[in-house]
């Protein structure tokens, strides 16, 4: 059974916000996210859910969370069940920090159009599709709640003050050192970090990583030991991310545009989509996937996240 969406009603609960693919419960200093089996491409959520798809996104962010913990301080406290984690409420910063080390995906679009700019970032002639940067790039976009995120440049987000020059700058560096880290981690797994997004928040005027990192939401990866040749013929890369999926939806005419609408998705794609996941969170964790129980996911979150408020939170007068 999937977890399509959460209703839940915890004590001490200040607010409730329902994400693309997590379920938020607020508390006064702590968030409790409860990652979905829903599925978003385009910032649009699909209408299917995919079986396991939190599970492993959940446990995919808390291996690099812990990982990448001397990096960056990051907002994970606790991971009281497969699809849930639980962590400091921070002050989201506006922007998300995309780094790119390769010519991939969105910025291949723009690319093949003509654009020789992105985000600001000056791009040089003559570069094909995959093909690796001179150097690794941050391409921000803004951050919506709803609707698209829009690509920004770093000098327009300081001229419309969304972050301080100061912040701004460690936000860079972070982005960067997390990027290093998550290459390096990918490179021992036979994979290549083509290109990620990482969000951060302010808690007590200290920065941390929040959400997710290096994830199959978040991140795209290239096996390492075809990329050269595949470059040199020509060919796709062989990849793991969910680009299969916006492919998918490309090709049956949905990029998520007015009027356009999501093409019916058959059991047999929503289980290719699932072990797509599975397989990702395996080859970059190099840990074996053990699915949780579903029989009643939604009473078995209740209760991880019931047991795990009771230990964390002071009791309620």
């Amino acid at each position: 059974m999937s977890i399509q969406q959460t209703t839940f009603q915890f004590p001490g609960q200040t607010g409730f916000y329902r994400g693309k693919v997590r379920d938020v419960y607020s508390f006064p200093n702590q968030l409790v996210m409860i990652a979905s089996d829903r599925i978003s491409a385009f910032d649009v959520v699909l209408p299917r859910p995919v079986p396991h798809k939190g599970q492993v996104l959940n446990q995919t962010a808390q291996f690099f969370l812990n990982a990448t913990a001397d990096v960056v301080p990051n907002w994970l406290l606790s991971v009281p069940d497969p699809n849930v984690s639980i962590g400091l409420r921070c002050e989201p910063y506006a922007v998300e920090m995309v780094v790119r080390g390769y010519l991939a995906g969105h910025a291949w679009r723009q690319y093949r159009d003509g654009h020789r700019t992105l985000c600001g970032v000056a791009l040089p002639d003559g570069l094909r599709e995959n093909d690796r940067l001179p150097q690794p790039i941050i391409t921000p976009t803004t951050k919506a709640h709803e609707g698209h995120d829009e690509d920004i440049s770093r000098d327009e987000i300081l001229r419309q003050g969304i972050v301080s020059e100061a912040e701004y700058t460690q936000l860079e560096h972070y982005a960067l050192a997390l990027f290093e880290r998550g290459t390096q981690m990918a490179a021992q797994r036979g994979l290549i970090l083509v290109d990620t997004k990482y969000e951060f928040g302010n808690h007590e005027g200290q920065v941390y990583l929040i959400d997710e990192v290096h994830t199959p939401d978040s991140s795209r990866y290239f096996y390492a030991d075809t990329y050269e040749a595949n470059q040199r013929s020509g060919q796709a890369q062989k990849q793991l991310s969910k680009e299969f999926v916006r492919e998918w939806l490309i090709a049956n005419g949905f990029q998520g545009k007015v009027g356009q609408t999501v093409p019916d998705m058959s059991d047999e794609w929503i289980n290719q989509i699932s072990r797509r996941y599975v397989e990702l969170y395996e080859t970059v964790t190099g840990q074996t996937f053990s699915p949780a129980d579903d029989s009643n996911p939604a009473e078995r979150i209740e209760q991880a996240i019931n047991r795990a408020l009771a230990k964390q939170l002071p009791a309620q007068p």
